[in-house]
């Protein structure tokens, strides 16, 4: 796991290192053990490395194959590398590593870009070529890996981080209005390619995008399961045992390819189902020592604030080295700000504080840590979804919008300035045009599609990565096995709602994990200061949105603005996240940025 960088110009100019190195150099939290720039005319490349695998400075990058007349950038993980590797050597390559960076080299020469078809794992990539000065970006299938880019006639750069292209410098700043609906619409998602910012898109997941010498671009997205029954043959008549035995050992491969590496890695344990799971098939696996570690809070506004029943349930069932992680009031407010600071973009849950806590803690302990994320969108575990069973296709972004969105769109009008708002429901719209795409047998299989491919991305995913990343801390989903998900995909939709959600994979579970941690009632990184916005917090979320910065921006109504600080715990969205603290995230973000 690692930051890239990199620029590739297009008006005949060689390519600005000094502004690759700047960008590299804002990521050095993401790769603490080296750094490395190389360039080639028009062409530069940037990395910051988290040593994982192949520790040598055999594998430092930017890598650069003479023979094969390649430079690569990458950050990530391809599990099967040593696979990979071993069918690369018979076609009659030769390694000078032991590093999955150097089996995509080799990889994308013997393949060209369809090599991402064969990789499991997790990445982002760029690719120069030196006969031809072409470049190759792309990106994994569930977008666990992050790639940022800014284009503006002459040139493109491209990074693992929105801040990184910040310090390159020469960007548009103005805020995108489509994303800021979608942010306060879409539940603080802002589906690729846009950003909060104008001039800075993102590559979207499971995306090959080549760039030729004259910045002519193509893109070709070569992964979209189309969640039907048909789409895995043989299944249609599975009854529901031999879905339950499929899932399970296809986590169980998921859970075993995550555990490749060269440094020790952990799992980080909330006590829910999902990492839960995860332990009891590493203990399965013959993993013995195994760290594990969850994170608690003082409670607030009468919320507890941590799960530690469960999580210590869990390490005593398979004797884990585990780590309680209790985070004293004190520590927030800062933490807080850390966590605002590392967000490529705004990220409204209160997850993000807790992951960011958890990681500076973990960090200290192992690199490397396996995490529940993902579940609850593969396997439809969230609240919004049985409204949608049985339901008409043509229903679907309805009854969506109606469960799961913010607000409506005509509530903008109260909460944003003029300049600021969107004519048309562009929410709406995106829903509606997606859900409609052909496939996808029934409303929830549109649905799960959605959110697995556009929510979960831009969400879920995206926090894991930016927090852990803050402190050099690599974390694997397993749930995200792109053969799992297209396991879940064409799974019948009952078997993914029965038991108030998840179904499948709790009775997958039921032989390796206590009936307590399966049949608790659904858990979350609680993070209850943050929920409630109250004492020192409260004053943070004024200042930013009263001083001067949020004054000249003018993004919200003043009344607005007035409403939900003279009562920050009466101000919800549909699904009960603080209205004020959602706004404040948002200004906050931007002056941390800074951004005018």
């Amino acid at each position: 796991m690692c930051g890239l960088s990199g620029e590739i110009r297009f008006d005949g100019r060689t390519a600005d290192i000094g502004a690759v190195d700047r960008m590299t150099g804002t990521m050095h939290d993401r790769g603490p053990d080296g750094s490395g720039l190389w360039s080639l005319g028009p062409i530069a490349l940037g990395h910051r490395r988290l040593k994982i695998i192949d520790l040598s400075d055999k594998a430092a990058q930017p890598m650069v194959d003479g023979d094969l007349g390649l430079a690569a950038v990458f950050n990530g993980c391809l599990y099967n590398y040593r696979e990979l590797r071993a069918e690369l050597i018979a076609a009659g390559y030769r390694f000078f590593s032991t590093s999955d960076t150097e089996v995509l080299v080799k990889a994308f020469h013997h393949w060209g870009a369809a090599c991402v078809e064969r990789f499991a794992g997790m990445f982002a990539f760029a690719v120069a070529e030196r006969d031809t000065g072409r470049l190759t970006l792309a990106r994994d299938r569930l977008g666990i890996k992050p790639l940022y880019l800014t284009h503006d006639g002459a040139r493109l750069r491209f990074a693992s981080t929105l801040p990184a292209l910040l310090a390159a410098g020469g960007l548009d700043t103005e805020i995108d209005r489509v994303a800021l609906h979608h942010y306060l619409t879409f539940h603080s998602v802002v589906p690729a390619e846009r950003t909060i910012l104008a001039g800075v898109r993102k590559l979207p997941a499971a995306t090959v995008r080549t760039v030729e010498p004259d910045g002519t671009m193509t893109d070709r997205r070569y992964w979209d399961p189309p969640h039907t029954r048909a789409a895995l043959p043989g299944t249609a008549q599975w009854p529901a045992g031999e879905w339950r035995e499929a899932v399970l050992e296809r986590l169980r491969t998921a859970v075993r390819r995550r555990m490749v590496a060269d440094v020790p890695v952990g799992v980080l344990l909330s006590g829910g189902l999902d990492s839960s799971l995860i332990v009891a098939l590493l203990a399965e696996q013959g993993q013995s020592g195994l760290s594990t570690f969850s994170i608690g809070f003082h409670s607030a506004g009468g919320e507890p604030g941590d799960e530690f029943a469960y999580s210590d349930l869990v390490a005593r069932e398979f004797g884990t080295d585990h780590h309680r992680i209790l985070i004293d009031d004190a520590r927030l407010l800062p933490g807080l700000e850390r966590a605002v600071a590392a967000m490529s973009e705004p990220m409204v849950s209160h997850d993000c504080v807790a992951f960011h806590l958890l990681s500076q803690e973990v960090a200290r302990h192992v690199t490397v840590v396996q995490s529940g994320q993902g579940a609850d969108e593969v396997f439809a575990g969230y609240s919004w979804y049985p409204p949608l069973a049985g339901l008409p296709r043509e229903r679907a972004a309805e009854v969506y919008a109606r469960e799961f969105f913010d607000r409506p769109h005509d509530a903008l009008a109260r909460i944003l300035t003029p300049d600021y708002r969107t004519d048309a429901d562009v929410s709406t719209a995106f829903v509606r045009d997606h859900l409609a795409r052909p496939g996808a047998e029934t409303a929830l299989d549109a649905v799960l599609r959605l959110d697995t491919s556009v929510m979960l991305v831009d969400d879920p995913v995206k926090r894991v990565d930016n927090m852990t990343m803050a402190y050099g801390l690599e974390a694997r989903t397993p749930f995200l096995d792109h053969e799992l998900v297209e396991l879940a995909a064409a799974c019948p939709p009952e078997l993914k709602l029965a038991s108030g959600g998840k179904g499948v994979l709790k009775d997958a579970a039921r032989t390796l994990l206590p009936a307590a941690v399966i049949d608790r009632p659904k858990g979350y990184f609680p993070v209850p200061a943050v929920r409630h916005v109250q004492g020192p917090l409260l004053e943070l979320v004024r200042d930013a949105l009263t001083g001067q910065a949020a004054r000249s921006r003018g993004l919200f109504e003043r009344a607005y603005v007035d409403r939900l600080l003279a009562a920050p715990d009466e101000h919800r969205t549909t699904l009960g996240a603080s209205a004020l603290w959602q706004v404040g995230l948002l200004e906050m973000w931007l002056q941390t940025q800074g951004v005018r």
